[in-house]
This record gives C-alpha cells, sequence and structure tokens, in this order.
C-alpha cells in the first residue's frame, strides 16, 4: 500500500507538473498573440493610394514635401507617412535633425533651411510641409521669418502651437533638460513661450490631433482631453484653415492609416474629409 501510494504521490506530482508546464506553455502562446496584436496597430502601416490618377500622380511629382519630425524623434517616425506619400507621387524629404540639441530658432535656420533647398534642387513647383509635435514649430518659426512663394499646404500632427502644460510643469525638473533639450523648455503656454510669441499663421494650415493617452501621469496634468503630451485646444492655432480630433495618441499618431489619408487628401485639396473624425 504504501509503495502504490507512493507511486500515485508521483504519479499527481507529475500530472501537476505538467499541467504547471502546459499553462506555462499556454501563458506564453497568449503573451505573444497580445504583443503581435498590440504591435501591429502601432507598426508602419501600408498604404494604398488606388484613388490617385496616373495623370495626378505625375502632376504631384512637381510637388516636394518636407517631413519634419518632433521633439527626441528621428525620421524613422514618419516611415509610413514617406513611403505613402512617394507612393502617392510627391517628392519626399524626410528632414532628420537633432531636435534635442540646440534650441527651436537654429534648428528651423539650420534645418528647414536645408529641407527648402533640396526641394529647390529638383525645381519644385509647390513645398508642402508636414509634421510632428514640435516639428510644426519650427515651421511656424520660419514662415514666420522667411517668405516662401511657391509654399504649399502644412499638416501639423499633433503641435503644441499654445505650448503644452507638461513643460510648465516639469521644465525645471532633474532631467527635464537632459531628456527635451533647450527647445523642449520653450514649449510652454506661457506668453513668453515661443510658439505663443509666433502670433497667427496666414497660410494654409490644417492641423490634426489625438484625444487618446498612454502616459495617463502626464495627462493628469493636461486640462480637458489631450494625446498624452498635447491638449486638444493648445494643438489650435489662430488662422488655421481646417482642424480634426482623431482617436489617436502623440507618439503614433503619424502612422495611423487614417491620419496618412486625411494628410495627403489635405495636400491635395486643401481641406479634411469630414467622415470617420470628430470636428
Amino acid at each position: 500500500m504504501e509503495n502504490q501510494a507512493g507511486t500515485m504521490g508521483e504519479i499527481t506530482g507529475n500530472t501537476g507538473q505538467n499541467e504547471s508546464a502546459d499553462l506555462f506553455f499556454l501563458g506564453r502562446i497568449i503573451f505573444i498573440i497580445v504583443v503581435c496584436f498590440i504591435t501591429s496597430g502601432i507598426t508602419h502601416d501600408t498604404f494604398s493610394m488606388t484613388n490617385y490618377t496616373e495623370t495626378e500622380m505625375s502632376k504631384k511629382r512637381k510637388e516636394c514635401v518636407v517631413l519634419l519630425h518632433g521633439l527626441a524623434r528621428s525620421s524613422r517616425s514618419f516611415s509610413a507617412m514617406e513611403n505613402a506619400l512617394s507612393e502617392a507621387g510627391y517628392h519626399v524629404i524626410n528632414i532628420d535633425y537633432p531636435s534635442r540639441k540646440h534650441v527651436i530658432e537654429v534648428l528651423a535656420e539650420n534645418y528647414v533651411t536645408k529641407a527648402i533647398a533640396e526641394c529647390r534642387s529638383i525645381q519644385a513647383e509647390k513645398i508642402h510641409f508636414v509634421t510632428h509635435s514640435m516639428g510644426g514649430i519650427l515651421v511656424r518659426y520660419y514662415l514666420a521669418n522667411y517668405s516662401l512663394g511657391n509654399l504649399g499646404h502644412v499638416v501639423m500632427l499633433s503641435p503644441p502651437n499654445q505650448g503644452s502644460e507638461v513643460v510648465d510643469k516639469l521644465g525645471d525638473f532633474p532631467g527635464f533638460y537632459a531628456l527635451n533639450g533647450p527647445a523642449g523648455q520653450q514649449l510652454g503656454t506661457l506668453a513668453k513661450s515661443l510658439p505663443n510669441k509666433l502670433g497667427p499663421v496666414d497660410y494654409s494650415v490644417g492641423v490634426i490631433t489625438g484625444n487618446k493617452s498612454i502616459n495617463f501621469i502626464l495627462s493628469t496634468i493636461i486640462p480637458g482631453e489631450d494625446d498624452g503630451k498635447v491638449s486638444i485646444e493648445r494643438a489650435k492655432v489662430e488662422g488655421m484653415s481646417d482642424y480634426l480630433v482623431v482617436p489617436h495618441t502623440h507618439p503614433m499618431i503619424m502612422s495611423s492609416k487614417e491620419v496618412i489619408r486625411q494628410t495627403i487628401g489635405y495636400l491635395h485639396n486643401g481641406k479634411f474629409y469630414r467622415e470617420n473624425a470628430i470636428q
């Protein structure tokens, strides 16, 4: 009986171990599936421009689009947008600039100027801009100080056009400067902040901003709806031509298929499509 009991105990123990192993394996499979599902929503989507005719795309090849990423990002963040714009027939210049090393004035002088020179080198008939976050402030600064006769349309994604409360609250904290550089400290909401000193825009600007956040700590600092960095109200700029709020977050808004579609629509028509968007 003791041997039988011992044997039964070994069987029970082995069964428990097998069940635990099976559960662990199943858990890993579920984890992989969930990760794949999540990342499929935030990686760069492909985008088809089947609505464009060959004639329209040929015409667009004479137009240049400058992409300007946001603070502490790189040109890779605009990969999906770059591919879609190229497919639509635009000549695309996706600028990489050291957003954390200089103030906005220096960044605009050095890198917006460089991008425009590249557009002129291909004799572009129109020069458009598509920006994310602080990239929009670089364009505003440049166009407030220099004229651009063949300026087309400007699309700003999640721009801190009236600054961000995050900078007001955290700008003096240790580590903020190291992470965001001198330009990051220029993006507060006070009247003396650079975005608020630039004044209204007098050219075609369409703003798309998000109302979803994955940074709930920063969202507690920001009043009203926000994207985790900028409130939907402070994304607005006086004089803008069109404005949309979409259900996306600040870091990933530029990779959304719908945002890419709306961006190309604005560059093409000077206005956004109104379906599936909050006005």
